[in-house]
């Protein structure tokens, strides 16, 4: 069995379902709690994978110049190395800002406004030819919670799925990286518990967190539908397991293979 890194950014924020839809599809865990101090490994042997996940922070530096926080610096160094590397990668919400952000892209506060609750985003036409998102339905529900986002995906990265007010909601960097701006892992308890520690901001855009809680959780079921396959596929590309995973050189029909590591 291959074991993946997971990067928890966050106490709130851990895989939850998404770790069940691994460790089922026979993907193993190391998962290493950078929030409570877990020290981040300088490089990625012993893994098949790396899996960054979640967190109230900003990924961005702040009027003093500090990163959001100290292990930030890193953790975008362990995300260079993993699309250096050829490494199966996956970026959520605040994982996915950090990977664009690490190559290049920019993050930025949302002009938009937040994005809390279920929604649905579009795939784009790149997605047909990936080997993750061509079998994911062409609009997908999603859980979404953030008030950042990526404003500039980074040069070469390949978008794959999109919404009306955030244009940059999944993207591919390399042959095997993947950032989503929205969240797939969400249970039940995880919801319920962001509408707890987030209830100024939701009282600011005048929604009742209980409302919050029964739309998202009313979606999760359609959610599973969707991403657990997505995961299923994400970690047999880790283990080496999934035929036909070639992705097309950018502006020609010619598949490109998936390197090893």
């Amino acid at each position: 069995m291959g074991t993946a890194l997971v990067i928890e950014n966050y106490p709130s924020d851990d895989l939850r379902r998404l770790g069940d839809w691994f460790t089922e599809a026979g993907l193993g865990l190391n998962v290493v709690r950078a929030h409570a101090g877990d020290p981040l490994p300088e490089n990625l042997d012993g893994h098949v994978a790396l899996v960054v996940l979640g967190g109230d922070q900003c990924v961005y530096a702040d009027a003093a110049g500090n990163p959001g926080a100290p292990w930030f610096p890193a953790l975008e160094g362990l995300l260079r190395k993993a699309v250096r590397h050829h490494v199966p990668t996956l970026g959520v919400c605040l994982g996915a800002q950090l990977l664009a952000q690490a190559h290049g892209g920019l993050v930025e506060r949302s002009t938009a406004g937040p994005e809390i609750g279920p929604g649905l985003v579009g795939r784009r036409d790149a997605a047909d030819t990936d080997p993750l998102f061509k079998y994911v339905p062409l609009l997908p529900d999603v859980v979404q919670w953030h008030s950042d986002e990526i404003t500039e995906l980074p040069i070469g990265a390949v978008l794959l799925a999109a919404s009306t007010r955030y244009p940059h909601q999944a993207f591919r960097l390399g042959d095997r990286a993947w950032g989503v701006q929205f969240h797939i892992e969400c249970d039940a308890a995880m919801i319920e518990g962001w509408a707890r520690n987030d209830r100024t901001l939701l009282a600011e855009l005048g929604y009742e967190p209980e409302v919050v809680v029964a739309a998202t959780v009313d979606v999760l079921a359609d959610v599973e539908e969707a991403w657990q396959p997505f995961a299923a596929r994400f970690a047999a590309l880790a283990l080496g397991e999934l035929p036909g995973a070639d992705i097309p050189a950018p502006g020609t029909g010619r598949a490109l293979p998936l390197l090893g590591h």
